[in-house]
């Protein structure tokens, strides 16, 4: 070889592992029903999260994100594949009985597990799945190589793990049968994973999905009587749910710390965030918005925001930016060199995490949720937010209500009715998007 092709084929091969080694790491950590309230970083609460607000201290906290749905499943689903939840086969919510189970994830979907997998990225679940409890619809057969977890929706004791008589713990197709507390085991399984991790020069993607604070609200003794100590005002109720999110946050410090140790925090990019909002009978906090879990007010779909990337976002930055989770899908692919496909519904965040601005007032924000029983009849209802209107409902038989978010941002005054023209031209988006949806089945197939 000649010495300058030498030379050129030297730089394109050093050039080729920097680009390699640059690519970012990526962390999701999934709450489960964590109130926007009961994260301290927003405003001043009984329920202490100082490791979720060192993360907001070092990154961007964006006050206006929303969930993709008011429950589990649904909201998971747009998260893991960048479209809206019934576009995926899943406007609800997927359950051990088929009976009362209302989503099937569409075959063929890719998720972001997939994407990031032909990257070149080592790809995980671990914690909460809630998409499939069988195959086709497991965590390895939807782009992930390594899933330890939970399979189901909850669990009836985050000690003992089961779902009504099932156990749904797994590491990828085994059964296991770990002891400890669910939020102490998957903290530790992160951690286990960062540390593998650590040895490979294999860009990484973790999803860690907590079941906490979901109900029941089982925190260790030990968080309670810390919690009672400091607080004996609190009502019973109010005491467990707090202990219940202060030892998430304890953990979740943990997990980045061991990140910190070992020499990734720098090169991994960590967005934190909940399904959606608290649920108010189990005295979770949704403060200052209505309501809660299930719910189309803000306080069933606001959700705590954070991204952090030391050397890339700056610390204690903030953006008004009006989103939705779902937004991490083109987002990470974008930051891992690759181009999202056209067909997803979700924004990429880039332009915001690099300082400068997107124009929410450009996209419609789309809600919905399937549910049975009586209140739901296995229907769906929907909402819609374009700009400063919401249009909405809360139950499929609930009429329709309309706010405007600027003026009423705790949705006091339904306007419905007072508005026609932005009623008409809501109501119309609103039934395209259900008719989108219903081009994709929520049922598994009939076997042939």
């Amino acid at each position: 070889m000649k010495p300058l092709a030498f030379i050129l084929s030297l730089i394109f091969v050093a050039a080729t592992a920097f680009a390699a080694e640059a690519k970012p790491n990526f962390l999701i950590i999934f709450a489960d029903d964590l109130g926007y309230g009961d994260v301290s970083t927003y405003h001043a609460s009984d329920c202490h999260t100082p490791n979720i607000d060192k993360l907001a201290a070092d990154g961007m906290l964006f006050p206006n994100m929303r969930a993709n749905c008011t429950v589990c499943s649904p909201s998971r689903a747009a998260l893991l594949t960048g479209r809206y939840p019934d576009r995926v086969g899943v406007p609800g919510v997927i359950r051990t009985n088929p009976d009362d189970s209302w989503g099937y994830l569409a075959p063929g979907i890719p998720t972001i597990g997939n994407e990031l997998k032909q990257a070149g990225y080592h790809t995980a679940v671990i914690g909460k799945w809630h998409l499939g409890l069988e195959s086709p619809n497991t965590p390895n057969e939807r782009g992930f190589d390594l899933f330890h977890g939970f399979l189901g929706d909850m669990m009836d004791s985050y000690t003992t793990h089961l779902r009504q008589g099932h156990n749904y713990m797994r590491h990828n197709a085994e059964e296991i049968d770990p002891k400890g507390h669910a939020t102490d085991i998957f903290a530790g399984w992160a951690k286990d994973y960062f540390r593998e991790r650590s040895k490979e020069k294999k860009p990484f993607f973790l999803y860690l999905a907590f079941n906490a604070p979901h109900f029941p609200i089982e925190p260790p003794e030990e968080w309670v009587a810390k919690v009672k100590a400091r607080s004996p005002e609190l009502s019973e109720k109010r005491a467990l749910n707090v202990a219940l999110v202060e030892h998430l946050d304890d953990r979740i410090g943990q997990v980045l710390a061991v990140l910190k140790e070992l020499g990734l925090e720098q090169n991994t990019v960590v967005a934190f965030s909940s399904d959606n909002g608290g649920s108010l009978p189990h005295s979770q906090n949704n403060d200052p918005w209505r309501d809660g879990k299930t719910s189309h007010y803000d306080g069933g779909l606001r959700v705590p925001f954070i991204v952090r990337w030391p050397g890339h976002i700056k610390a204690g930055s903030r953006s008004d930016y009006t989103g939705l989770n779902f937004d991490l899908f083109p987002t990470f692919l974008e930051l891992a060199g690759l181009k999202p496909s056209p067909k997803i519904d979700a924004v990429s965040l880039v332009p915001i995490l690099n300082g400068g601005t997107l124009d929410a007032a450009q996209r419609d924000l789309y809600f919905v949720r399937r549910e049975g029983g009586p209140a739901y009849g296995g229907k769906n209802y929907e909402a819609i937010i374009r700009g400063e209107w919401k249009l909405m409902q809360n139950t499929p038989y609930s009429p329709l209500e309309l706010y405007n978010l600027k003026n009423d941002p705790q949705e006091q005054t339904n306007l419905i009715g007072k508005a026609p023209q932005v009623f008409k031209e809501l109501s119309t988006a609103l039934r395209m998007h259900v008719q989108i949806g219903g081009a994709t089945p929520w049922q598994k197939p009939e076997e042939q």
